[in-house]
């Protein structure tokens, strides 16, 4: 029997169903995002229309000290490659494809590499998942595992960070390495160069330490290509699959 196409096979099918599902939520966000991007724009218009017109005399408004103002740098359409506030960045879309690109689809647990069981997309299962080896979740919950596994790895990085200015590719790219191999192996204690490099503002030499390759002792081949498609996010905001190059 002919093997059928990569497109076809289950687990490009499961993987490119999970990414529509991704660009539909991240469609959604960015709508939200724009209206209300829209609003504080039209706040920051009236502010500086009331303070002209009280200028000229027209009127006796004005903006008391301390009164609520908008946001406007918050309104503003910041540069990419300027450097930011990690607190001010999320994962991008771009990135998150990348990692599902990586990890795969699974909804059966599995053992991982490392022998550690697994779901959804890279899901490390603990014990308040009430699930175990050969058990199956649905669509909806490894979307859900996926959120909180972000969110976790974003408050990660800006905890390793901490407060070195990033711009997006160079966070997205941290937040996948914390994502793969856990905010535990990030401290000072397990990563010493890392941290220093973020301490010493050298982003040359943080760009030197995301190689990570060897899991439960043994290096594996995925974690390769994984790493240096991480630094070529990190250096370059390139997010295509070095296998493909």
């Amino acid at each position: 029997m002919p093997t059928p196409p990569a497109a076809q096979r289950p687990a490009a099918l499961r993987r490119r169903r999970f990414l529509g599902s991704l660009r539909e939520r991240w469609s959604r966000r960015r709508g939200r995002a724009k209206r209300l991007r829209l609003s504080r724009r039209k706040g920051a218009a009236a502010l500086l229309s009331v303070s002209a017109v009280a200028l000229a005399g027209a009127s006796d408004l004005a903006i008391q000290p301390g009164q609520a103002t908008p946001d406007i740098e918050q309104a503003a359409v910041f540069d990419p490659a300027i450097r930011r506030d990690a607190a001010k960045l999320s994962a991008s879309e771009a990135m998150v494809e990348a990692l599902v690109e990586e990890e795969g689809v699974r909804y059966r647990v599995y053992r991982d590499v490392a022998g550690f069981p697994t779901v959804g997309v890279g899901h490390l299962v603990l014990p308040q998942d009430n699930l175990r080896v050969g058990q199956r979740i649905g669509h909806v919950r490894a979307m859900e595992l996926l959120d909180a596994d972000l969110a976790k790895a974003e408050d990660g990085v800006r905890e390793l960070l901490d407060g070195l200015p990033v711009n997006q590719h160079e966070f997205d790219a941290l937040v996948d390495l914390v994502f793969n191999v856990g905010i535990g192996n990030v401290s000072p204690e397990e990563s010493p160069r890392l941290n220093a490099a973020i301490r010493a503002g050298d982003y040359a030499g943080i760009a030197d330490e995301l190689d990570y390759t060897a899991a439960a002792g043994r290096v594996a081949r995925g974690l390769i290509h994984r790493s240096q498609r991480r630094t070529r996010i990190f250096l370059e905001a390139d997010y295509g699959d070095p296998r493909t190059a």
